[in-house]
């Protein structure tokens, strides 16, 4: 029969580049992609776009009903014939109490080929971004792992056996159960001043660290939730030397991305790895025109001016023979559009200091002779004025719409949630920002404590139709620039 296989994949703990190169290789080719809640949703970037995507995650109370309704996806998918590769993705590692083993079971009674990818279990992540090592020489020479939560809770653990292991002990789900651990652990011998540490939210920017000793920790960890690792033992004290995560640079802010989605993923992605939390709200979505040029009419023109790297990027994904601009002085605005146009094994004749398009056209008045025709590719809401152009520079310049700028539709509860958890939030352009405020509805809403960051001075411009909260404003008008922002403020 034509059946899909099946993938476990194991999506690590927390930080998105926690997972392996094996599983984002299989994500790459999935048809269909099963995941729950503990996943970081970057990882679902490097799957298959054209894959089906179904979320099915375990809340606190929903595990057996819902495990039912995953056994009974897995194989739906598997014998519909529909699909060749489906990947089941949960966070951590699949079989540390992840009840991976029950939903194999569940496909090989219909013989459902399936591969096991391996992640990297919480156990062990969680702790060393808290700085916190799970063996060390002569303080720790084993580690035990053990589930800190079961159906019957006067079951959980034999600890008259575990109170007598020299090794770290770390207990997965088990801070609903912190105090019955640690009485019981006093109870058949551990020393009350054993220390024990409580990571909540690991290997993210909303990582929570609570250290003291097996005495006191309960007192300690009062507003500690779920999910949350619990460690135990000398290694502990090590956290005042290895701590580093929570020294990142973006550690802790948790930042709103409005601006499209895939240069938004990869702005959330340096985001991330250095700490911080990216929240994708996109705002707008480009849509590429540029099949609608006449690439022939290029023999006309003296010169192009880019002043994005998404017109650069639509209008070489068109171009027919890049022989075309053989007698043509190219200009750019910006870094990132000389990066990207670089990628072409192109060098721009011009490139302004200034990042505006004024100063590039003026630029490309050094290139070029009096009347000559200048091609600007550029969106569909760009304010270029050709006939201002033309009065100031002598030079017939020509817009053309490369690609179109559509706000999208975000609801406000969305907006709202995101606001919840936002430090900062970040806007490239002055039509994200009317997306943004035409979406929230109230812009009263946008909370007083919020750092507002913007690419220049045309989108500070347009918040400002909308709010008076202060706006830190890009000095250069680039996302590396954004990024040095954020981290000062």
């Amino acid at each position: 029969m034509n059946r899909g296989k099946v993938f476990f994949i194991g999506a690590g703990a927390g930080d998105f580049e926690l997972l392996t190169l094996k599983g984002k290789r299989i994500l790459e080719s999935a048809d269909c992609v099963i995941y729950d809640r503990l996943i970081n949703e970057k990882i679902l970037s490097f799957a298959n776009p054209s894959a089906e995507f179904i979320y099915l995650g375990k809340e606190n109370t929903e595990g057996g009903t819902l495990q039912s309704i995953i056994n009974n996806t897995l194989v739906e998918k598997s014998i519909s014939g529909k699909f060749k590769n489906i990947v089941r993705l949960k966070g951590g590692d699949s079989f540390v109490f992840g009840r991976g083993g029950e939903e194999i079971e569940a496909i090989s009674k219909y013989n459902i080929d399936f591969e096991i990818v391996p992640g990297i279990s919480s156990s062990i992540a969680v702790p060393e971004y808290a700085g916190i090592p799970v063996t060390h020489r002569k303080i720790a020479r084993s580690f035990h792992v053990f589930t800190g939560m079961t159906a019957d809770n006067d079951d959980i653990q034999d600890f008259e056996t575990i109170a007598k292991l020299d090794g770290t002990l770390v207990f997965l789900m088990g801070v609903k159960n912190l105090e019955f651990i640690c009485s019981n652990l006093i109870k058949y011998g551990k020393s009350p001043s054993t220390p024990i540490g409580i990571i909540q939210k690991g290997c993210s920017s909303f990582q929570k660290t609570i250290v003291g000793n097996l005495e006191n920790i309960i007192e300690r960890s009062q507003e500690i939730k779920p999910p949350a690792i619990i460690i135990i033992g000398e290694v502990v004290n090590k956290r005042e030397i290895y701590n580093w995560f929570e020294k990142l640079p973006f550690f802790g802010k948790n930042v709103i991305i409005t601006r499209e989605k895939s240069q938004g993923d990869e702005f959330g992605k340096e985001i991330e790895r250095n700490g911080g939390k990216s929240i994708s709200l996109p705002m707008i979505q480009l849509i590429d025109q540029m099949e609608k040029f006449d690439f022939s009419t290029l023999k006309n023109y003296k010169a192009i001016m880019f002043n994005s790297p998404n017109g650069v990027n639509f209008f070489f994904k068109h171009i027919p023979d890049v022989r075309l601009l053989s007698n043509l002085k190219i200009g750019v605005i910006g870094s990132k559009t000389y990066e990207e146009i670089k990628k072409y094994k192109i060098m721009p004749d011009v490139m302004p200091e200034e990042y505006l398009s004024d100063k590039l056209a003026y630029e490309i008045t050094k290139v070029t002779d009096e009347n000559d025709d200048i091609l600007i590719v550029t969106s569909d809401v760009s304010p270029i004025d050709e006939e201002e152009f033309f009065n100031k520079y002598k030079r017939k310049f020509k817009k053309f719409s490369g690609y179109k700028n559509i706000s999208l539709d975000v609801s406000q509860d969305k907006i709202l949630d995101s606001l919840k958890i936002a430090t900062h939030i970040t806007f490239f352009s002055g039509s994200a920002v009317e997306s943004f405020f035409k979406n929230l509805k109230d812009p009263s809403l946008l909370k007083e404590n919020i750092k507002i960051l913007s690419i220049g001075p045309s989108t500070t411009k347009k918040i400002r139709e909308y709010t008076s909260l202060p706006v830190i404003q890009c000095e250069i008008y680039n996302g590396n620039e954004m990024l040095k922002n954020l981290e000062v403020f």
